[in-house]
């Protein structure tokens, strides 16, 4: 089954030849959900491809995308794909910068952004390319050129000879080069073919519980492999993708489009979940009892009737009386919320899963394609605490010192011009991951923490600070943290408190709570989080316990330059920025 499927741009035709679905692709467009057939999206995609080689586009070519989650996006990368070009896709929230130098590095000749703010961004770096030509829109912008008039460029073109090129493409070609955003240092073109990107949907098909009458909703950055590698896999399925209008519409885009499943990172999760938590905390009397009651039954959840009757009895009850309005509030009909890009919280799993809202966890790396493991309810192929067993075609091991070594069709072919970089992570067919694992249970793969990330304090212990950030963020007063302590005497660590929560705390206190600077320094706020550190450092070693922390008084982001795109801690920017706090706790 999917022999045909070789090449990125067979898909979206073994779509058509199997699921020819009338809602392939679902955008909302003046407040209405407007469908596009898979014909349409071909159709579309072709015209595009005629209008490139009338522009004078060559196989190799880049081609540097720009844009919000739409259909454009997939017949675009159609439309280059198939005449053998290469697609760039960006993040929107990179620094002009990281545009000037990825534009420069990737000899980009053709750019297609979504909307005037990013058509403004790269027009001011367009000067410093100079293989640049021609910057397109798909939204209406005065001075641009509307993704509407590049595509009549491909009208009465040559279809045989779009033809003639498709044919000519191999499955081994490079088919995109995407930068990582990285946690440090000059961004990386990772070098995915075809067949890394079109094995990896393949191998994943089985861990998705989903047929040809599901709906997708898609709001992940597309332009990041994770989510761009599931829509050809909806599309290998037959399941109708609705693009959400916005981060801020998820809501009602869920209640709205009511999808069967939708990708998440753990940081959307946790928000989910935290704002589930404060409404339970307003109410009062038997209702507040009950979903407390519901609360703790799912974090103690085991897959499979492991816990026993009597709890199977009452989380069936807790799922009828209040986790029934969970699942409403995600649309009613979820069977999967695939969870990646970083490690999800073992309490958030169960508690998700106990409500009925599958969360299923996995693990994988731009480099890989993404996928390497990842949970599914099937053949008991859930264990809460891991990342899944390893799909088809891959290879996993483990290496003298811990690190995960994966080997398979979805390795990259390396880094743009970088072989040095290439021959650190590449060797004998093993990409090296700088992520430690170990394998548990019946072959599940269970990460423990970055490599690189790992430290040791001046007494030589060493420290994991993603498993203790994972376990402090449990508090309903922490929202992000950062755990340090490299050379030092002992373990410490940043805190963003959770505003929202600690507000309303405050209120219940009679404490003014100002703002978010005065609030941190609060002596009852510090001694309520230190309250909250003591408790989360008895599940610690002696030498791994948080024994001073600082308070910052703004939430982390990717525009701040906290967080990557893929909202993952950027460690030395951090340490960076907050100098003065570092050296304040580690004073003599």
């Amino acid at each position: 089954m999917y022999e045909e499927v070789k090449r990125l741009f067979d898909v979206p035709r073994y779509q058509l030849n199997n699921h020819p679905q009338s809602d392939a692709l679902v955008a909302k467009v003046g407040g209405k959900w407007v469908k596009s057939s898979i014909q349409e999206t071909l159709d579309t995609a072709d015209r595009a491809s005629r209008a490139f080689l009338k522009l004078g586009i060559k196989p190799g070519d880049k081609i540097a995308i720009i844009s919000n989650n739409r259909p454009e996006w997939v017949m675009l990368d159609c439309g280059i794909l198939q005449i053998g070009a290469v697609d760039v896709p960006i993040y929107s929230t990179i620094s002009e910068d990281d545009y000037r130098y990825i534009f420069n590095d990737a000899e980009v000749k053709m750019c297609f952004v979504s909307d005037e703010e990013l058509f403004q961004k790269v027009s001011s770096i367009k000067s410093d390319v100079a293989s640049l030509t021609n910057i397109y829109t798909f939204e209406n912008v005065e001075g641009a050129i509307h993704w509407e008039s590049f595509l009549k460029e491909g009208d009465g073109g040559d279809q045989e000879e779009v033809e003639k090129i498709k044919e000519g493409v191999k499955e081994d070609d490079l088919a995109t080069l995407i930068y990582t955003s990285g946690t440090t240092g000059t961004p990386k073109g990772v070098m995915l073919s075809h067949k890394n990107i079109a094995s990896n949907s393949k191998a994943s098909i089985l861990r998705l519980p989903v047929d040809t009458t599901a709906k997708a909703l898609s709001f992940l950055p597309v332009c990041h492999v994770y989510e761009r590698m599931l829509i050809y896999l909806y599309m290998l399925k037959g399941v109708s993708i609705y693009f959400a209008e916005s981060m801020e519409t998820i809501g009602d885009d869920l209640r709205d489009v009511k999808p069967e499943v939708f990708t998440a990172v753990p940081r959307l999760l946790e928000k989910v979940f935290d704002k589930i938590v404060n409404k339970g905390a307003e109410l009062s009397g038997i209702k507040r009892a009950l979903f407390f009651w519901a609360l703790d039954l799912g974090e103690r959840y085991e897959p499979y009737g492991a816990n026993g009757f009597w709890y199977e009895f009452q989380l069936g009850i807790a799922r009828k009386i209040i986790f029934s309005k969970w699942q409403e509030a995600l649309g009613g009909n979820v069977l999967a919320v695939a969870s990646g890009s970083a490690a999800l919280q073992p309490r958030l799993a169960r508690v998700f899963n106990a409500a009925g809202i599958p969360v299923m966890e996995g693990y994988g790396l731009t480099e890989t394609s993404p996928v390497v493991s990842v949970n599914c309810e099937g053949d008991k192929g859930l264990m809460i605490g891991t990342v899944g067993r390893v799909i088809d075609d891959v290879e996993v091991k483990i290496a003298d010192d811990g690190e995960i070594l994966v080997k398979g069709p979805n390795v990259m072919q390396g880094y743009y011009k970088k072989p040095d970089k290439t021959s650190e992570v590449l060797k004998d067919g093993w990409f090296h991951t700088g992520d430690i694992g170990e394998i548990v249970g019946d072959r599940f793969l269970k990460i423990t923490d970055r490599k690189k990330e790992i430290f040791k304090t001046s007494g030589g212990k060493y420290i994991a600070p993603q498993v203790m950030e994972n376990k402090f963020k449990e508090s309903r007063f922490i929202e992000q943290i950062m755990v340090i302590g490299e050379g030092q005497k002992h373990a410490a660590a940043l805190i963003v408190p959770a505003f929202e929560f600690l507000e309303e705390w405050c209120n219940r206190k009679g404490i003014e709570f100002g703002s978010t600077e005065k609030i941190i320094a609060n002596d009852r706020v510090v001694a309520r989080i230190q309250k909250e550190v003591d408790h989360f450092n008895e599940g610690f070693g002696k030498w791994e316990t948080i024994k001073k922390f600082e308070l910052i008084g703004q939430v982390w982001g990717i525009d701040t330059g906290e967080l990557t795109p893929t909202l993952k801690l950027k460690r030395k920017a951090i340490l960076s920025k907050y100098e003065d706090l570092h050296k304040k706790i580690y004073e003599l």
